[in-house]
């Protein structure tokens, strides 16, 4: 029996990133050999083991045949003769097609010196070295998640380049409909976690490049074809995504900025959160980006339709995603967003238990007491704000 590291983590090592998350694979195995030494099985479709120790994803070497569309379609074989250049050979591009023998890993887990160690019978470290994105074997083409893979990485290695041949492919697999087949759970996670790398931008440009952001998100799609000061609109809504990502904005504000002003895909699991956050700018965009003109009552008005007095939280969010749309400086953006936030810590600072004693006490009851309400809240909006005490996104 024989154990490998592969995958993500031998890929990020020689990128010289940290480690974070390590796969292992199991040649010369049986199941039964792992449940010996107290392994924990975890998979259905293949055999996938927890380690008794360190919890970590332990898969017995497998080969996998296509018998139908789509995700679910394979035929895996799993078994103590499958080779590791097997193994490797099923996956999707030659930067994850590498593997390091356990037993050239320290004692203490860190990998040490152990360039000279590497099984590459895929060049996934040529690929490396020309920031290359580049598949293994013309199987790519039987995993339609893949396509939603290499769009993720692009993402997050925004320098890497995508070989002519894989784009091809992947162009080829959308043409056959196998786009078609994505399980909508798995699109969402895939473009979560795009949506949250260093720049989303990639995400949907290599999705549209292969044809797959039309079957995805086609609302998106159409935004290459809708005019803005002479030129399609995309750009400019993927320069807003990008410095979203600057600002380390959270997913739902940076989904918020990407489907601004657009139907929302009903078809994925979008979580509420998201969900309710674009639907929130696109009604109040005007009122966001122009805060600082807004007087008093206006502001206040603002206030409410955001629900910011019982959801503050979501308040920084919106804030951020409306400053964002302007594509301001970051530092500009930062302070519009502050504005906003500075309106709610005024009207917040009036003492609403006191203000409706006092009502009441004049004899006012019900919608009076509101009002009254609304009047101190007023009142404190046009004295100078305060400054804004929230986690919006610092410029960096």
């Amino acid at each position: 029996m024989h154990i490998y590291l592969v995958g993500g983590a031998v890929r990020d090592a020689l990128l010289g990133l940290p480690v974070k998350d390590r796969d292992w694979v199991v040649v010369g195995a049986t199941p039964e050999q792992l449940l010996a030494q107290g392994y924990l099985p975890v998979g259905r479709d293949f055999p996938v083991f927890l380690h008794p120790r360190t919890h970590e994803e332990y898969a017995l070497a497998r080969t996998e045949r296509k018998t139908g569309p789509g995700y679910h379609g394979f035929v895996f074989h799993a078994a103590p003769d499958v080779s590791l250049q097997q193994d490797l050979a099923r996956r999707d591009l030659t930067i994850n097609a590498m593997a390091l023998a356990a037993d050239s890993i320290n004692p203490d887990g860190t990998l040490g010196d152990y360039k000279n160690s590497i099984i590459d019978p895929w060049g996934g470290q040529a690929d490396l070295a020309q920031r290359r994105f580049r598949h293994v074997t013309p199987a790519f083409r039987e995993d339609p998640v893949r396509i939603l893979r290499v769009a993720r990485l692009a993402a997050r290695f925004a320098d890497f380049t995508l070989a002519p041949e894989t784009q091809a492919l992947m162009r080829a697999m959308v043409q056959a409909g196998e786009a078609d087949h994505l399980v909508p759970e798995r699109v969402w996670q895939e473009l979560a976690t795009g949506l949250m790398e260093a720049r989303p931008s990639r995400l949907l440009e290599v999705l549209r490049d292969c044809g797959a952001l039309a079957r995805l998100l086609p609302q998106v799609d159409f935004l290459w074809s809708v005019p803005h000061s002479g030129m399609a609109l995309a750009p400019r809504r993927l320069q807003v995504l990008d410095l979203a990502a600057r600002l380390a904005a959270p997913l739902p504000t940076r989904f918020a900025c990407l489907l601004h002003g657009l139907a929302l895909p009903e078809q994925l699991p979008l979580p509420t959160a998201c969900r309710e956050l674009a639907e929130l700018l696109t009604r109040e965009q005007a009122g966001l980006q122009g805060c600082s003109e807004l007087d008093a009552q206006g502001l206040l008005q603002l206030l409410q339709r955001c629900d910011a007095f019982r959801r503050p939280e979501r308040l920084a969010q919106v804030a951020l995603a409306g400053a964002c749309l302007s594509l301001a400086e970051p530092a500009a953006t930062h302070a519009a967003g502050q504005c906003l936030l500075g309106a709610l810590a005024a009207a917040q600072s009036v003492d609403t238990a006191r203000v409706s004693a006092r009502a009441q006490a004049a004899g006012a009851g019900g919608r009076d007491i509101g009002q009254a309400i609304d009047q101190a809240r007023i009142a404190a909006l046009n004295r100078p704000l305060p400054p804004a005490s929230s986690n919006l996104a610092r410029p960096g």
